[in-house]
């Protein structure tokens, strides 16, 4: 019997059992002569000369008969972006794509959204049945590759799912045909990604991933400069973190900050390597609130970190940029990003909310030939009887190599959401604790 048809057995052991002899087959896997990890890619400060305090905000995409989620973005030569995200009736629903828009730098506008993947195409190219797409990520190697990376599942929820490469040589106008990553001989599931990847001097490829079976917990998988799966380190111990961000702050150190879906701290987690990923510390609660939800971080060219999250014990309601030092001891908030009207985010009356949506989506960058169809939809998608919400979720950064950071996030379950900003105005704002 071979090791992956032993395997095969295992559901029918207790579920304690299971995890723990997953762990020793998957260690064997990946952990024995696992290859010497090169240091991070650093990215070097931009060289610009002074700028005026600049933010911006607009929609990435722009149809709005669908559920959208979980956007990421990456900055392309000469000051274009690609921004991807799922789409489709719901979340986990078999008609859910992977889309993605072009910014045009020299327009300022974003173009329409273009379809990189479904769950058709994704299945003819593995040869396997795939139930549902979700959580795409997109980067732009030092080596002008760009990279998409997306989680699918073939058997049961998110559990179940493994992850898919795409690549692209010409800076998206083509794609390679997805490849299913083998992360796990466990029969290849249970891995998701949905931070950003990190890039190392020798070209290899750091993904944040996580598992979310029998246990929530984070690792980062080292891929080769053509996403080969080289090895993969566990970030920590414990069953209750998810989604790492991992900002790297020099060439061996980095720090990874996690969502915590437990009961004892309800706050953010953090973890660091000294090793350039190899090894990391067990997690450790920061300052900020986390209500089990997704944040993302980047650095910042005097090595501290910039964070957005929803800073709350519950709800996604309000969504808040922070700034830290590269220790997270000192946290300084930026001021909230997007925020629903009522402070303790309870639902707005029905009457009320047309015109406190309606005021949001023109200041998001929202066209007012658009207002009447998007009131129709928002209102149908975010209201109940008990009142409507605001939700801004699952936030993503980077920072171009201009300098400029870039922030997706979902906004209303409507749109993907873009803000833009530079150093000059981060530092007109006075953080506060």
């Amino acid at each position: 019997m071979t090791p992956l048809s032993r395997l095969s057995a295992l559901p029918l052991l207790r579920p304690g059992l299971v995890l723990a002899l997953a762990a020793v087959f998957g260690a064997a896997w990946l952990g024995a002569g696992a290859p010497p990890v090169a240091g991070f890619a650093v990215q070097p400060p931009a060289v610009a000369a002074p700028a005026s305090p600049e933010l911006t905000a607009r929609f990435a995409s722009s149809t709005m008969e669908d559920f959208v989620h979980s956007a990421s973005i990456t900055g392309l030569p000469g000051g274009d972006l690609l921004a991807t995200w799922f789409a489709g009736t719901r979340e986990g629903a078999a008609d859910v794509q992977i889309r993605a828009a072009r910014f045009d730098a020299a327009s300022g506008e974003w173009g329409p959204e273009q379809v990189l993947a479904t769950r058709e195409s994704t299945q003819h190219a593995v040869g396997k049945r795939i139930r549902k797409l979700g959580n795409p990520v997109i980067s732009l190697a030092p080596d002008n590759r760009l990279w998409l990376f997306y989680v699918s599942v073939s058997l049961g929820g998110w559990a179940g799912s493994a992850i898919n490469a795409m690549v692209s040589d010409d800076l998206g106008a083509t794609w390679s045909t997805p490849r299913q990553l083998v992360t796990s001989p466990f029969l290849n599931i249970s891995t998701l990604v949905r931070g950003a990847p990190v890039f190392h001097a020798d070209g290899s490829i750091g993904l944040p991933v996580y598992h979310e079976f029998l246990g929530k917990f984070p690792e980062y998988l080292l891929l080769s400069a053509n996403a080969e799966v080289l090895g993969k380190y566990r970030i920590g111990k414990g069953r209750t973190t998810l989604q790492p961000t991992v900002v790297p702050l020099d060439e061996r150190r980095a720090v990874a900050l996690l969502r915590y879906a437990g009961e004892a701290h309800h706050r953010v987690l953090a973890s660091r390597t000294e090793d350039a990923g190899r090894t990391w510390s067990t997690p450790q609660p920061l300052e900020p609130s986390n209500p089990n939800s997704s944040l993302a971080a980047v650095g910042r060219p005097d090595g501290s970190l910039l964070v957005a999250m929803n800073d709350l014990e519950d709800g996604r309601f309000r969504l808040t940029l922070y700034g830290t030092d590269a220790n997270l001891k000192n946290w300084r908030s930026y001021g909230e990003l997007d925020e629903t009207p009522n402070p303790w985010g309870e639902p707005i009356a029905q009457a009320d909310y047309p015109a406190l949506v309606g005021e949001k989506f023109l200041a998001s960058g929202g066209q007012v030939e658009q207002q009447g169809p998007f009131l129709e939809r928002v209102q149908a998608r975010m209201c109940s009887a008990a009142g409507c919400s605001f939700e801004y979720e699952y936030p993503y950064f980077t920072r171009d190599r201009a300098g400029t950071y870039h922030l997706v996030y979902s906004w209303n379950d409507m749109f993907i959401k873009h803000l833009a900003f530079n150093e000059a105005w981060l530092s007109e704002r006075r953080p506060h604790d």
